[in-house]
């Protein structure tokens, strides 16, 4: 278990380093991502986003478990 928490202590920093050239890949623009604007109202709701990250995630755990 604490090697579970080093683990994704260590990928959240790597992430959170890593955000400002993630932003540039245009995670969070995609075709499929939810945006409503009104005056006062912003309302987002990345779905393809979301896929996309968790097919990589899913990716990744079913290699490391190989």
């Amino acid at each position: 278990m604490t090697r579970l928490f080093i683990t994704l202590g260590v990928v959240f920093i790597i992430v959170g380093l890593a955000w400002p050239w993630l932003g540039k890949l245009g995670l969070g623009r995609l075709p499929g991502d939810i945006v409503i604007e009104r005056e006062g109202f912003r309302f987002y709701f990345p779905i393809t986003t979301m896929v996309v990250v968790s097919l990589v995630v899913s990716a990744i755990f079913w290699l490391f478990r190989k």
